[in-house]
């Protein structure tokens, strides 16, 4: 069974740019939209990770190949901010993610005992800011997953974090995280041989899926951004005075590549040490 394990909707939220974060979504996609452009995609199970929101399970939950997720926005104990997948969730378990999300060891602990599969998303990007060693420590600790393959990232990026992945025997997982329609489903996870969506869950944490599909680039993610400022000025007419703003858009995405190519660079030697005998993560 295939699954797109990194998808958001309209329920995601405002985007964090700060010109922009009253003005603009996350991500303009309706939920029934998302859910018809993964299954023609050839999705067997249809998931939904908004960013702490499950507000599209409304529209989806009478759909029998759908389940719950949610991308949880936390701050490590360093105060730096992760992203951490939740997969297979009820709703009452959201209030609890949510009450906890500024403490990762208490999330992680929940989950756990709730028999939660969790990941840590796009740990060789720089999409949430900066890391420090510690964080990596503590994802090396707490989280059973990692996802590899992101299909908006680089491919480096994505290699290294399955090198990682490798190295700390955690399962690994691939999502589109895609804000647009245009990349849904190109990226997935993959159990073979289960029946469902438990069976797919349980497949993911015994350590037997397949990550599938593209990794991102700078032509996919500035396609992406700018679709998403396109349909900020159809949902409100008026911030067509910001069209211009998107001629930048190549340019800005550029530093963004630059930044995602630099982060890889920097923490791949600080985790693989050149010299011989060093540890994986230095104290």
């Amino acid at each position: 069974m295939r699954c797109d394990l990194h998808v958001h909707t309209r329920h995601s939220g405002m985007c964090n740019t700060p010109l922009f974060r009253h003005l603009c979504r996350e991500c303009y996609n309706e939920p029934e939209a998302v859910y018809d452009t993964l299954k023609r995609r050839g999705m067997d199970l249809v998931t939904v990770t908004d960013h702490d929101s499950i507000d599209a399970v409304e529209a989806l939950r009478g759909r029998p190949d759908f389940f719950l997720s949610e991308e949880v926005t936390c701050l490590t104990p360093s105060g730096l901010e992760i992203h951490v997948g939740a997969f297979g969730i009820q709703e009452r378990d959201h209030i609890e993610l949510q009450r906890r999300r500024n403490d990762v060891p208490a999330l992680a602990a929940y989950l756990c005992e709730q028999s939660i599969f969790f990941s840590i998303n796009h740990v060789f990007s720089s999409l949430t800011g900066r890391r420090l060693e510690p964080d990596f420590e503590l994802f090396a600790d707490l989280f059973p997953g990692v996802e590899t393959l992101n299909g908006q990232i680089p491919a480096g990026n994505n290699a290294a974090a399955a090198r990682l992945a490798r190295e700390w025997r955690k399962s690994e997982i691939a999502g589109s995280d895609s804000h647009t329609l245009a990349s849904l489903g190109l990226t997935y996870t993959e159990v073979t041989g289960a029946k469902d969506a438990q069976t797919f869950l349980e497949g993911v944490r015994c350590g037997h899926a397949s990550v599938q599909g593209a990794s991102g680039g700078y032509w996919r993610l500035t396609r992406a951004i700018l679709e998403i400022g396109l349909a900020m000025i159809g949902e409100k007419p008026w911030t067509t005075a910001f069209s211009p703003l998107l001629l930048t858009i190549p340019l800005i995405m550029l530093g963004n590549h630059a930044s995602e190519l630099l982060f890889e660079y920097k923490w791949s030697r600080r985790l693989w040490p050149v010299a011989l005998g060093e540890k994986l993560i230095r104290s």
